[in-house]
């Protein structure tokens, strides 16, 4: 009897000591681990750093652009056009001269110089028409840029909170391997006071094991989150994300039907299909003005001389108004008005669908929110349940009056726990940014 219990206390003695020697190794791990962390940086340095090396904001930004040049260009069609013109040739000549009887070989110089300008006087509103759709070009360009700044912030809320998520995660798991060593050494001392079986022990190193893989992993996603977050901000590496000051839900500024009705009527996307509606009607009318008559006047001042000299020479001007109207231009006028009309019914169709998926959309975002925030409350009082439960089982494993595998179970109901709480805090905040884009909006 004394041979077998030393030979158990050894096994356990040597098995403490190899979980001691793995949890060192761990703690080293870790201790490396924060001391290679990557620099942290707060939302709103992620989310203006992102928007500065994003390529699609770039492309956007440079749509906006290009609509306010063309709306430039619309409203100068309004103005006349001035031009100046000036020239200067030398040429060689050869002529029979009667008095000598001699072939004479010369050279003439001749310079000139002109002023013209010229304007539509009537287009039938064609340059109105123009204007009109250059500006709401421009508007759907702005609301394109305002919707892809949104969708940039949404993409980096999103992997700035995988990071946290994934921050705490790794604490988590750290304290599911203390518990897990804790509940080792318990095990050890009954097993050396003759209180419990090998199993006990056994069970116990499995835990700890499977704690311990749980940290790789959730290092390993961490990593994973900050190079994903690196990308997002210009940056050749990982980079960290800096608490936040709470996570705590808070009530929304707007109430559901006030959400609703802000996505119906000013939601980017909204916002983008009007302005396509009306720069395609304000083509439609354009394309119409071709059935009217144009009417156009110009005039000109020339100047011309012999000699490089401003003083002499030949000076006129000139006027004239032209109207042209094609009578016949092989139905091209049919098919531009046939195509505007086309353009112009797709755009509105495109509206109407835009609007009934905005609802739909911030519908749905709202009820992730609502969601969120009950999960956050729940997965709250199931944690202190499962704490509560945890603190009980491990007052009943010393006392003798439970098992290894109550111990355990509990340990891994608190952890799941905690994983809950964590998911559904950062659930909620990804919510609440997919409600921000889809209105175009901050909410906080």
């Amino acid at each position: 009897m004394t041979v077998s219990t030393g030979r158990r206390r050894a096994r356990a003695g040597f098995l403490f000591s190899f979980a001691a020697a793995l949890a060192g190794v761990a703690a080293s791990d870790v201790a490396g681990q924060a001391a290679q962390d990557p620099p942290a940086i707060t939302l709103e340095q992620a989310i203006e750093r992102a928007l500065q090396h994003s390529p699609a904001m770039v492309q956007r930004e440079g749509a906006v652009r290009t609509s306010e040049s063309a709306e430039r260009t619309s409203w100068a069609a309004f103005l006349p056009s001035l031009s100046l013109s000036s020239g200067a040739s030398l040429s060689s000549s050869t002529r029979f001269d009667p008095a000598t009887q001699r072939t004479v070989t010369g050279s003439s110089e001749s310079y000139t110089a002109g002023l013209s300008t010229s304007m539509d006087v009537f287009t039938a509103g064609r340059r109105g028409a123009q204007l009109d759709a250059a500006r709401a070009n421009t508007a759907e360009a702005e609301a394109g840029l305002i919707e892809q700044r949104f969708a940039v912030a949404l993409q980096v809320k999103q992997s700035y909170f995988n990071v946290l998520r994934a921050d705490e995660t790794v604490r988590v798991s750290e304290a599911r391997i203390a518990r897990a060593e804790q509940g080792l050494r318990a095990a050890e001392v009954r097993l050396q006071a003759g209180a419990t079986t090998r199993s006990d022990s056994l069970r116990a190193q499995l835990e700890l094991t499977s704690a311990r893989q749980a940290l790789l992993s959730a290092q390993n996603a961490r990593r994973a989150a900050q190079y994903t977050l690196g990308a997002l901000v210009g940056v050749d590496g990982p980079v960290n994300a800096q608490p936040l000051m709470s996570l705590d839900p808070a009530p929304l500024p707007l109430n559901d039907e006030e959400l609703r009705r802000l996505a119906v009527e000013s939601s980017p996307t909204v916002v983008a299909n009007e302005a396509s509606v009306r720069a395609a009607d304000a083509s439609l009318r354009a394309s119409r003005a071709q059935y009217f008559p144009t009417l156009r006047a110009s005039a000109g001042y020339d100047w011309a001389n012999q000699s490089a000299s401003f003083s002499g020479g030949r000076t006129g001007w000139s006027t004239r108004l032209s109207l042209s109207y094609p009578l016949f231009n092989n139905f091209s006028r049919e098919d531009a008005n046939e195509r505007a009309e086309v353009s112009l019914n797709n755009a509105r169709v495109a509206l109407a669908d835009a609007q009934r998926q905005a609802l739909a959309r911030v519908q749905q975002a709202i009820d992730a929110v609502r969601l969120a925030e009950e999960q956050i409350a729940l997965t709250v009082e199931a944690e202190r349940v499962a704490t509560e439960d945890l603190r009980v089982q491990e007052t009943r494993y010393e006392l003798g009056a439970s098992t290894i595998l109550d111990l355990i179970t509990s340990q891994i109901a608190l952890v799941e726990a905690e994983l809950n709480r964590i998911s559904a805090r950062y659930d909620y905040q990804v919510a609440l940014a997919q409600l921000e884009a889809l209105i175009g909006r901050e909410l906080r």
